[in-house]
């Protein structure tokens, strides 16, 4: 079984995470949402480098708009990618899960 990241780990991630766009948010949000519990060292280290990019640029990844640079194709950054990004055949919608006041 591998090794997974502790809760303090996980919450400064979380933390580091927040962005300035929604969009970004959101499909962050459903990451943690689906693999928190399983988060390991490893890929906690692929998140981490990505959330260096600016909003766009990660952006643009996460929507698949343009693939990882050569600094940044490590496979740690791939497979996070790959967790993160809407599947194909789904319509991403920048809607809130909850209303706003």
């Amino acid at each position: 079984m591998p090794t997974l990241v502790d809760a303090r780990t996980l919450s400064r991630l979380r933390w580091r995470c927040r962005r300035g766009l929604l969009e970004n948010d959101l499909l962050i949000e459903r990451f943690f949402a689906r693999h928190a519990a399983a988060l390991t060292p490893v890929l906690a280290e692929g998140l981490e480098a990505l959330m260096e990019l600016p909003d766009n640029d990660l952006l643009d990844l996460l929507l698949a708009r343009r693939e990882p640079d050569a600094s940044l194709a490590r496979p740690a950054v791939i497979e996070v990618l790959g967790l993160m990004r809407p599947a194909r055949n789904s319509s991403f919608t920048c809607q809130p899960t909850e209303e706003m006041p």
